[in-house]
């Protein structure tokens, strides 16, 4: 037996707000969905991804396999003919 009335209210045209404009329709169980990313101001979608790095995390990887600046000049170094 399905028990009546157990699933939420379907709002097929629910409205999803980005800085208090509306960025698309979607549907959802809320009449309106509130967000802070969405693929328009996305860093990876809109091409102006930064790194964030306040610990070195990144330096010290490109350093450890050979990645960046510091693979470049030392590959310059290895391949020059005698």
């Amino acid at each position: 037996m399905a028990k009546p009335d157990i699933h939420p209210k379907w709002y097929p045209e629910a409205k999803v707000y980005c800085n208090g404009e509306v960025v698309m329709t979607v549907g959802s169980t809320k009449p309106e969905l509130h967000v802070d990313v969405w693929s328009g101001n996305h860093p990876y979608y809109t091409g102006t991804q930064k790194i964030i790095d306040t610990e070195g995390r990144v330096e010290r990887f490109m350093r450890k396999y050979g990645m960046g600046d510091a693979a470049s000049k030392k590959g310059e170094k290895g391949n020059k003919k005698k």
